[in-house]
């Protein structure tokens, strides 16, 4: 979802930064007016302030006065009103800093900051969607249109996840690598394994970043139907992918590899065996395999419940699709529910929020519903990967006017802060840039131009605002 329509009033006012620090350290915070009316100072004088810092976690001071939650930092503003303070926050929380003339007492702002602890630093926060479709499968635009369409939504990653085919992300991708865009797109697919003689596996899967298509692998797939099973059109950067087998073979490997696993009576062997089996190819490739909208109502709810109950206990997968593409509630609020009862039964696992949107305008009620924040050292495929596992992520629910938060409470707290104090003008950068890459690829002559120009900023904004 996009941030920039919740853009705080002291946003546009004022300038702090940076805006997440570490905890424990003594930094440099920068407070400065960014519009010409609250400039107060007198260019010729230097005038008396103090800044209050107050832990959000430590209540008011007035009530809990023995917590100590009202340190104040006397400062000067020269010039055109910027504070410049030196101070250690001492604890992980959100800190309101309120900007205060000595000599009346008026409070000129409240700003936010956020201290981090260690396993944070270094780790930026990036918004991206690990589900979606296009006009090459069941969607409404091609490719290249819905990657610029999401940047200038405000997202940092995205994947290509047609139903059954792996080359639309490659061509994604092709359209924009001769760019220098902060902007990933990730290989990927939606793995549906053919019908085969009554056995039928309906549990959708997504491969995110995996290296070789899982669908190519078997030749009845729609991706060899449309694609061929050409290595260049089904690979990304991996050698020597396994080799495409017809349907009947595959299928005498799942029934065998079923017998292995020990499934217990009243689970379908195949269809679990099967997902075994696709989540183990992802893995091989290097990718992230999403379990998918369980509580989807496809004529019924789309995983029977004691299947989905053995999946989520036995964890094959690798992410929960905790947050999907649908705005009735049996979807996201069931998954939401699942995943908590399941927490407090003792089984963790990483959570994403996805929009499954197949049409990416914000015309459509579908686009933007959901997104995950992944808190990763870069945003490259691999390092987003790892960080999933790792369950630096939170879950975005976009429905509402307010967004809502899925996941870790620590990490929802952090993500809250963020996307209320960082990720309005992250969004207004990426706004620029989207709509730059669309003209690009419709043939605009100045919009390579105004891309390269605008390239470097996304990364300058996070060094500003990130003191790693």
């Amino acid at each position: 979802m996009s941030s920039m329509k919740n853009l705080k009033e002291e946003l546009i006012y004022w300038d702090i930064f940076p805006k997440v620090i570490p905890a424990g350290r003594e930094v440099e915070i920068t407070i400065k007016p960014i519009n010409a009316h609250w400039r107060i100072i007198n260019e010729e004088n230097e005038s008396d302030f103090f800044v209050e810092m107050l832990g959000t976690e430590d209540g008011e001071y007035r009530n809990y006065p023995d917590r100590g939650n009202n340190k104040t930092v006397p400062v000067k503003a020269i010039g055109d009103g910027t504070f410049t303070i030196k101070y250690t926050f001492p604890k992980e929380q959100e800190y309101f800093l309120r900007p205060r003339r000595a000599s009346d007492n008026w409070r000129m702002t409240q700003l936010s900051v956020y201290a981090i602890n260690e396993d944070l630093v270094g780790r930026y926060p990036f918004v991206g969607d690990l589900h979606m479709h296009t006009r090459c499968s069941d969607g409404s635009q091609m490719p290249e249109i819905v990657c610029a369409n999401y940047r200038k939504h405000g997202y940092d990653f995205t994947v290509i996840s047609d139903h059954g085919r792996y080359y639309p992300s490659l061509d994604a991708i092709e359209h924009y690598k001769d760019l220098p865009l902060d902007f990933l797109i990730v290989p990927g697919e939606e793995v549906h394994i053919p019908l085969w003689g009554g056995l039928v596996n309906d549990i959708h899967i997504v491969n995110f970043g995996g290296g070789y298509s899982v669908n190519a692998l078997v030749k009845e797939s729609n991706h060899v139907i449309y694609a061929g099973d050409s290595v260049e059109r089904r690979t990304y950067d991996f050698p020597n992918p396994p080799d495409s087998v017809t349907m009947e073979v595959h299928r005498s490997a799942i029934l065998e590899l079923a017998k292995t696993l020990d499934i217990p009576e009243g689970i379908e062997p195949y269809s679990y065996a099967c997902c075994v089996w696709v989540f183990n190819h992802i893995r091989a490739g290097g990718g992230l395999g999403i379990y998918c909208h369980p509580y989807w109502l496809d004529d019924m709810y789309q995983v029977p419940e004691t299947l989905n109950d053995y999946i989520l206990r036995t964890q094959p997968f690798d992410a929960f699709e905790v947050l999907g593409g649908e705005r009735y509630y049996e979807q996201n609020g069931l998954q939401t529910q699942k995943y908590y009862d399941m927490r407090a039964k003792g089984y963790d696992f990483p959570i994403v929020g996805s929009t499954d949107s197949h049409n990416s305008f914000e015309t459509s009620p579908g686009a933007y519903v959901a997104s995950t924040m992944v808190f990763s050292p870069a945003n490259t495929t691999k390092d987003l990967i790892d960080s999933v596992k790792a369950k630096y992520t939170v879950a975005i629910d976009g429905i509402s006017e307010e967004f809502r938060l899925v996941g870790d409470f620590r990490l929802s707290k952090y993500a809250c802060f963020l996307l209320k104090n960082f990720f309005p003008l992250h969004d207004e950068l990426c706004f620029e840039e989207g709509r730059a890459m669309r003209e690009y690829v419709n043939g605009d002559e100045d919009a390579e131009t105004v891309l390269r120009l605008i390239a470097p900023r996304m990364k300058k904004q996070r060094e500003k605002y990130f003191l790693f």
